[in-house]
């Protein structure tokens, strides 16, 4: 028996003859192998978790001894039956989980076991091969549910009588059956809040009217049209996904809601007011047949206009990612003046156009990214679009300038991503005229910005300063071929501030680098380029990251374990390199770091002869082999010293000796000193 305690309540476990932990009133028996439900667990358990197991049947005894039990939690056994007695000395039960069971066996006597639960608020059925037949028989006598899982059966279709009785169900799962028809289902659930349909087979939703739900996920069906009841009644709905559909057109919403997520990612939306061609289709309507039994009516939509007359104002992310628009219609997203995130990534824009008619006030996030942009548009004379703005992705577009400008009306903006574009960035005002009149992105003196993307942007032999004033400390070059073709005093001005800095794919060798400044790295990726030589600027930087994959480098400096990079590095990557098997004290050195980590260790190999081989595992004879080349080439300078040093030798005796009498005389006749020959 022991005791532990958190936030000041004492716990106390033990474990019981049932090979089950007691916890509280709570019973853990998960995963035991379990055939039967244990009877010898105390009386007053309340929770009692039966997980994975593999129990068959409870009987009508199973839970005899469990009269206070509130929550019986049993998915995954295999489970087929349960006696309609078993729930009699449990009426108390307010939580039953039956998920991914076989009750489709047997389902009448166990729905006579259901019934007898008048306190029930949450049933998961989920994953027992449940036709809409079944589920109706299951939940007839349940009028308690306030949440109930009917995900990943076999259900169909659903009409008025299915869910009759649960006049109490705030939730309901639906997500993953095969439900191609809805007939007044729901109607009957005026308290119904959320309500998920997702991975069915819709087709689509006309005369949508459940006023009471707030949240609605009807995503990944098979929608082409989303229609919500012609009327004034206000809508509690909240969050509606449509996403993952075949929509044709934007949805035609209630037009009074407290609408403020909308997802509508991965459809297949245009808006058609205009084409292409020049033709306006501004008064064009469409026309709905609807059949329902023997009644037939028409509703009459614009494609455009309708749109107009919902209220959009408290709308605070809008998601049209993955559809076919290529132009917003006008006004369009004036209607929406609480927007904070817009993603309209992954469509056919051409150009979009900032005017203060749709001021976008209070958006932060806006991603116009993999579109097929030539020309970002600025009204003249505008003075207040994007203020609030904090991150803006341009990446993967046609651009090659942007508004003159732009960067002084987002005065919060801090993350910008150009990557993927022809872009090129303006040199410092002093340049000549002529240079300055070359199309290009201003993002000097941008008080804000700290993060920014010019990966892949054709950059070429940057001058000047092309970052004065911009206390960047996230800059990402890579894939920029020609970017370094000089040194990096064009990125003095980022010295003090800049802390994660790409250079992958760059062209870059070891004659041109100089780290030394930038003493606020942290991260530095070098991957994919030409060094030699491991550029020895970096062994007095403290990063926490370095990548120098893809390279030419035979080694690295034996002392790096040592140096001030050597003692702050948490994470290297050092794989596809050349490294010689035979001078890796470096690598040895680098295992001993304490707290250090090669995620690509498995992958980084050294070559010997024409074997390439793992530095963590090198073969006896190859170790033995590297001794020797060592100790030979030792060996060997030093036969090439002696003959040398032998000869010098003989040549100084000889000489002395030659040149003996003389130098003797010389000395007598100048110090007056008697020889003693």
């Amino acid at each position: 028996l022991a005791a532990g305690w958190g936030s000041g309540v004492i716990t106390v476990w033990a474990t019981s003859p049932g090979s089950c932990e007691l916890v509280q009133s709570t019973a853990y028996c998960t995963s035991r192998r379990l055939s039967s439900v244990p009877g010898n667990l105390q009386g007053d358990t309340e929770e009692l978790l039966l997980d994975d197991n593999t129990i068959r049947v409870l009987g009508n005894a199973s839970l005899l001894s469990y009269h206070q039990l509130q929550h019986l939690s049993l998915p995954r056994n295999r489970l087929e039956l349960i006696e309609p007695g078993a729930f009699l000395s449990s009426q108390g039960l307010h939580v039953l989980s039956l998920a991914d069971n076989l009750l489709f066996t047997n389902y009448s006597l166990t729905a006579a076991a259901l019934s007898a639960l008048p306190a029930l608020r949450t049933l998961d059925l989920a994953g027992n091969h449940l036709t809409e037949d079944m589920v109706s028989v299951l939940i007839w006598n349940l009028s308690s549910l306030e949440s109930l899982s009917m995900a990943r059966n076999i259900i169909m279709r659903l009409d008025s009588s299915i869910f009759m009785n649960l006049t109490q169900l705030l939730e309901l799962n639906l997500e993953k059956n095969y439900i191609f028809e809805v007939d007044q289902a729901f109607g009957g659930l005026q308290r119904l809040q959320k309500l998920n349909i997702a991975y069915n087979y819709l087709p689509c939703v006309v005369e949508f009217g459940l006023t009471q739900l707030r949240v609605l996920n009807i995503s990944n069906n098979v929608l082409e049209w989303f229609l919500a009841l012609e009327s004034d009644d206000f809508f509690e709905l909240e969050v509606l996904d449509l996403s993952h559909n075949h929509l044709l057109f934007f949805p035609v919403l209630p037009r009074q809601s407290k609408l403020h997520s909308l997802l509508l990612k991965d459809n297949e939306m245009s808006f058609y007011q205009r084409l292409p061609n020049g033709t306006s289709l501004l008064d064009v309507t469409v026309q709905f047949l609807l059949i329902d039994g023997n009644s037939t009516s028409v509703t009459t939509v614009s494609l455009w206009d309708e749109i107009s007359h919902s209220n959009l104002s408290s709308l605070r992310l809008l998601d049209m990612s993955q559809n076919q628009i290529w132009y917003l219609p006008e006004d369009f997203l004036a209607q929406m003046p609480s927007l904070t995130y817009l993603k309209l990534n992954q469509n056919c824009l051409e150009m979009f156009h900032l005017s203060e008619r749709d001021p976008l006030a209070v958006l932060m996030e806006l991603d116009l990214s993999q579109n097929s942009l030539m020309e970002l548009k600025l009204e003249v004379g505008a003075t207040d679009i994007l203020p609030n703005l904090h991150l803006f992705n341009l990446s993967t577009n046609r651009l090659k300038v942007l508004p003159p400008g732009i960067f002084t009306y987002t005065r919060k903006i801090t993350t910008v991503d150009l990557s993927h574009n022809r872009v090129d960035l303006c040199p410092q005002p002093a340049v000549a005229s002529k240079v300055e009149s070359v199309p290009c992105v201003d993002i000097r003196d941008v008080k804000t910005l700290t993060h920014l993307s010019l990966a892949s942007c054709g950059l070429r032999g940057l001058g000047g300063q092309p970052f004065r004033g911009t206390p960047l400390m996230h800059l990402d070059l890579s894939d920029n071929h020609q970017a370094l073709s000089g040194d990096l005093r064009w990125l003095q001005d980022l010295a003090l501030t800049l802390q994660v800095l790409s250079l992958r794919n760059t062209s870059l060798s070891s004659t041109v680098v100089d780290f030394s400044a930038f003493n606020s790295l942290v991260r530095l990726d070098l991957s994919r380029n030409s060094l030699t030589v491991f550029p020895t600027s970096l062994g007095v930087l403290k990063l926490h990251s370095l990548d120098l994959r893809d390279n030419c480098l035979p080694a690295l400096p034996l002392d790096i374990a040592q140096s001030p990079l050597g003692k702050s590095l948490r994470e290297v990557y050092l794989s596809r390199n050349p490294y010689n098997c035979c001078t890796l004290g470096w690598w040895d050195s680098l295992q001993w770091v304490e707290g250090l980590h090669v995620p690509d260790g498995q992958e980084v190999t050294c070559r010997y002869a024409s074997h390439m081989l793992s530095p963590r595992a090198l073969p006896k004879p190859v170790q033995q082999s590297c001794l020797w080349q060592t100790a030979n080439l030792a060996l060997f300078y030093l036969v090439l010293a002696l003959p040398t040093c032998l000869t010098l030798l003989v040549a100084f005796t000889v000489t002395f000796l030659t040149l003996k009498q003389k130098v003797l005389k010389m000395l007598k006749s100048q110090y007056g000193v008697s020889s003693p020959y």
